[in-house]
């Protein structure tokens, strides 16, 4: 059973969202500075590249994101499903991420669609 850094996740989502030039790496970086700035335990920084780049592939081998010619990444239909139910702007963002920590494997794609389309977990 896989296990997944949600707030990473929601990171790269959020990045493959608002820039072109996608970097998951450099990503990984930006994401230790601001745990490190909010005072969290720090997850080693070639941990969090390595996890950064096999998300990477995850979301893209599994319809997350797609490459657009020219434009980098952009987000699927489930890509914005995922990201709606990650949104650490939203008050319980924890429920729904313990809905996808309980899953066998919560990015897999028919798990994942069975799951967003449940009113209890759905943005």
């Amino acid at each position: 059973m896989p296990t997944y850094n949600w707030d990473l996740i929601e990171r790269l989502l959020h990045k493959v969202q608002t820039d072109k030039d996608f970097d998951g790496q450099g990503y990984a970086e930006e994401f230790a500075r601001t745990q490190a700035a909010e005072g969290v335990a720090p997850i080693p920084l070639d941990t969090l590249k390595s996890d950064a780049a096999r998300y990477e592939q995850v979301l893209r081998e599994r319809g997350f994101i797609r490459a657009e010619a020219g434009q980098g990444y952009t987000l699927t239909e489930n890509g914005a499903r995922l990201l709606a139910l990650l949104d650490s702007s939203i008050p319980d963002k924890e429920h729904p991420r313990d809905v996808l920590n309980g899953q066998a494997d919560a990015l897999d794609p028919a798990t994942f669609l069975e799951l967003s389309n449940k009113p209890q977990i759905a943005p």
